[in-house]
Parts: structure tokens; C-alpha cells; sequence
């Protein structure tokens, strides 16, 4: 299954070439032209029915995660932190180094030996470490290196009828559902379907691809924050789980445009799609910087929501992936520009 595969895949900020390939062998059959520029991302375009305007499809390829920076003489990786990650949720987690994915686990100095300060304060990457096993530094890096990518080792699986568990869905759920599209959607105007690098570190691969696309209109596909646990005002939820697709109107990097997120939604509405608005204004994503791009591309985004997103491991409904998918499908075949 394609979205198991590409949530499993091994792919920080940087590190991407894993993902690209499994993407690049699912759509290089349905796509008219295929490229990857020098950040790594990879463009597929679509021709349309039309080709006096042009249509960009976004998402990102990357995920949070660590990179080694250091090696101590009893063998423990020191590491810093890829993208925002909250380390509340990453002690004693299981992760994958390097190209040849050797395990580790995410340690931290005993309970008993601690403080009653460090206790009650969130501690720093700098206080963790990733043990692999290793007897001192010189077995250790038989296996690392300084600057090797590390991930999450966390395995696709269904939970319930209706929702998956997973890292990564972040924005895989994005690159899943364009995928699906190119192989899909005969497209109204010629469409450019970006999967960018580097998003979790500053929007960096999009940046690139919007000034090398500079659309007429541009749509981002994410996953967003489902909040609405027990310990959570309602006000605070942002998004639910299983109602639908989020559409934004304004994050802490856009505000959409009006027209257009109104029509993202009420075409959801009136074609039976499950819908609803992204209702806190938090984060952000390659919307940011495409719609700054050159003169300005009117662009929006629509997102999967997910709970417990940048951990090793976030909860997303497949209904709502559904739901993105056909508002997606829906934008390409009717938006007239």
C-alpha cells in the first residue's frame, strides 16, 4: 500500500532521496514530463485541457527527526533535533540511523539518579543521547557517522475501522494524495505537482519550486494539528478527527485568500465532501512562501488533520485523507482561472 510505504520511508529534512524514489516509480507513468532540481525536489506535470494557465500542486517530502552530532568516548550518540520536535515525547523511543538503519533508542539519565528540578522540568536534547549498543566510541562508529540522519522507528498500522497510526503522516498523507491525483485527475489546466524538500527546516525546496513554476494559483496539500483531546479547551482543538478535510484561512505564515477558501470549501460542502475549517491560527507551511513569491500566487491549503503531529507517532483519520483527496480532485477539474 502506497501510503504505508511512503509513511515508513526514511526521509528528515535533507535526507529525502528515499521517499522521492518511491514517489517518482508510482507516477512516472501517469505524469507528461518528470524533473528533480538541485534541493531535491521532484516535479511532475500533468498537461490539461487547457494550457493558457498553469496550476501548482504542493506538499513535502521531509519529516522531523535528528542528525548525529557528536560521538562520546563510551559510545552514545549525541544528536540535535530536525525540524520542531517536542522532547517531552521522544525519551526512550526507537530510531533508525543512517543509510543502513542501524537501531538505537533515545536514553536519558536515570529517574533515581535526577534531581527533584530536573524532574519537574522539560529536559533539553542536549541532556538526551541515542544509545546503539555500542561498547565505547570507536565500536560505535563502526556503524555511525557524524551528520547521519536519524528517524523515528515507527511502523505503519490501522487502528480501529476508520484511522491509521503512523510517523510521518506529516506530510506523507500529502504525497499520497497527489500521487493518487497525477494517476487520477485529468486536470482542467496544465498542473505542475510539486513534492518540495525541506519544508520542517523553513520552507526551503518550496521556495525554489514556486519561483520556478510562478503559477497562476497554487494549492497546498498538508496534515495540520487535531488537538481535541481530554485536556484541551474545545476553542483549542484547531481540527477533529474524522470531520473531514481543514481548509485554512489564515495560519501563523498566511492569510488566504478570502475567495478562495470559501470556494474550497463550499465546493466541498455542496459535492457531499466532509469538511471544516482549520479554527485556531497555529503553524504554517509551504503556503507561506509560494504566495510571497514574485508578484504574488493566490494560493491555500488543505490539510489531513492529525493528532500528535512531529512524534514518533500521529493518529490521522483515512476518511479524511479521503476527503482531501476528493477536494483536491474536485479544485483541479472545476477551478476556472
Amino acid at each position: 500500500m502506497l501510503l504505508e510505504k511512503l509513511c515508513n520511508a526514511f526521509g528528515v529534512s535533507g535526507c529525502e532521496t528515499e521517499v522521492r524514489d518511491i514517489i517518482k516509480e508510482e507516477i512516472i507513468s501517469y505524469a507528461d514530463e518528470i524533473s528533480v532540481d538541485s534541493m531535491g525536489n521532484l516535479f511532475a506535470k500533468k498537461n490539461g485541457k487547457s494550457h493558457d494557465k498553469t496550476v501548482m500542486v504542493s506538499c513535502h517530502t521531509d519529516e522531523v527527526g535528528f542528525i548525529i552530532s557528536g560521538i562520546t568516548k563510551e559510545g552514545y550518540l549525541e544528536f540535535k533535533a530536525v525540524g520542531g520536535i517536542d522532547t517531552r515525547v521522544i525519551i526512550s523511543k526507537k530510531v533508525l540511523i543512517g543509510k543502513d538503519k542501524i537501531k538505537g533508542i533515545i536514553g536519558i539519565k536515570a529517574v533515581h539518579l535526577t534531581t527533584k528540578s530536573e524532574r519537574e522540568s522539560v529536559p533539553k536534547v542536549k541532556d538526551l543521547y541515542i544509545d546503539i549498543g555500542a561498547k565505547d566510541e570507536e565500536d560505535a562508529k563502526k556503524y555511525v557517522n557524524l551528520g547521519d540522519y536519524a528517524v523515528f522507528d515507527t511502523k505503519y498500522e490501522e487502528l480501529g475501522k476508520t484511522s491509521i497510526k503512523a510517523k510521518a503522516i506529516d506530510d506523507r498523507a500529502g504525497c499520497y494524495i497527489l500521487s493518487k491525483l497525477i494517476e487520477e485527475v485529468q486536470p482542467e489546466y496544465d498542473t505542475v505537482f510539486c513534492f518540495c524538500t525541506q519544508e520542517e527546516v523553513g520552507l526551503r525546496g518550496a521556495t525554489i519550486a514556486a519561483y520556478k513554476i510562478q503559477p497562476d494559483i497554487a494549492l497546498v496539500v498538508e496534515a495540520t494539528t487535531c488537538s481535541e483531546s481530554p485536556d484541551v479547551n474545545e476553542h483549542e482543538h484547531v481540527t477533529k478527527l474524522n470531520g473531514g478535510a481543514a481548509v485554512t484561512f489564515m495560519d501563523r505564515t498566511t492569510i488566504v485568500d478570502d475567495d478562495f477558501s470559501k470556494w474550497l470549501y463550499n465546493t466541498a460542502k455542496g459535492n457531499n465532501i466532509p469538511v471544516q475549517y482549520k479554527t485556531v491560527v497555529a503553524g504554517g507551511n509551504d503556503a507561506g512562501i509560494i504566495h510571497k513569491t514574485a508578484e504574488g500566487i493566490k494560493t491555500a491549503s488543505v490539510s489531513v488533520p492529525c493528532r500528535y503531529l512531529h512524534s514518533p507517532a500521529g493518529i490521522a483519520s483515512k476518511k479524511d485523507i479521503e476527503a482531501t483527496y476528493n477536494i483536491c480532485k474536485l479544485f483541479l477539474e472545476k477551478i476556472k482561472l
